[in-house]
């Protein structure tokens, strides 16, 4: 399959450049998130991963989106953006980051990606409104975040048994889920980005995890991003 990449086109002349800015749009933009509704069923129309890779040295970002048939999670399409990093690193604020870098890749399209999942964390994140988030607000897709790990969140050890799943916690509060996709194996965290409720969100993980703790949607979307980079850098 061919894959459209692109450059990533300048920043609005809005776009902040420090911390104190990019909490203040966080801070405008999070109140519109929208947690209960269900989302489209698992398995049906179409869903995308969504990862992003770095070179820190050469200040190079590479986006990468891969839609799959939800049905039968074969590819439908792919597209890259390269260029260079738009904000400094610091957690809890890597979506400014990465947004100007998916937000191309997404556009580069010409099929609706429909449900998009992001290899992070959407409402668990200290200030909820990680990168799952915040791209479901800016765009209107409905949007969840599976992560590898839980950030600075608390949970139980799920049953070992695949499709248990225990709260994940930042303090009484439920933030998330960890969910495990494969027996015995570490759970991932699944949280609430836009549109889609936890509910939801945990069923759609557990659809895109048929053979690997990961969901295939970031599998593929990680193998993408990182070739995109490699050949940007070599």
């Amino acid at each position: 399959m061919n894959t459209t990449t692109v450059t990533i086109p300048p920043l609005p002349a809005d776009w902040p450049v420090d911390e104190t800015a990019a909490r203040a749009v966080q801070d405008a933009l999070r109140t519109r998130v929208v947690r209960d509704e269900p989302g489209p069923p698992p398995g049906t129309g179409r869903v995308t991963g969504v990862d992003v890779a770095y070179d820190d040295e050469r200040d190079v970002v590479a986006a990468a989106v891969v839609v799959l048939d939800a049905a039968s999670l074969a590819v439908v399409e792919e597209a890259t953006a390269v260029g260079t990093v738009a904000f400094p690193y610091v957690p809890g604020l890597l979506a400014f980051r990465e947004l100007p870098a998916v937000l191309a890749a997404l556009d580069a399209l010409t099929v609706d990606p429909g449900l998009v999942v992001c290899d992070g964390y959407g409402v668990a994140h200290p200030r909820r409104f990680g990168l799952a988030s915040h791209l479901g607000v800016v765009t209107g897709l409905p949007t969840i975040g599976v992560a590898k790990n839980p950030f600075t969140f608390a949970y139980e050890d799920p049953d070992a048994a695949r499709g248990s799943a225990a709260p994940l916690l930042d303090g009484a509060e439920e933030v998330g889920a960890a969910l495990r996709t494969r027996a015995g194996v570490k759970p991932v965290f699944v949280s609430v980005g836009h549109r889609v409720d936890l509910a939801h969100a945990r069923a759609h993980t557990l659809h895109l995890t048929p053979r690997y703790r990961l969901p295939e949607t970031t599998r593929r979307a990680d193998a993408l991003c990182r070739a995109a980079l490699r050949e940007a850098t070599r």
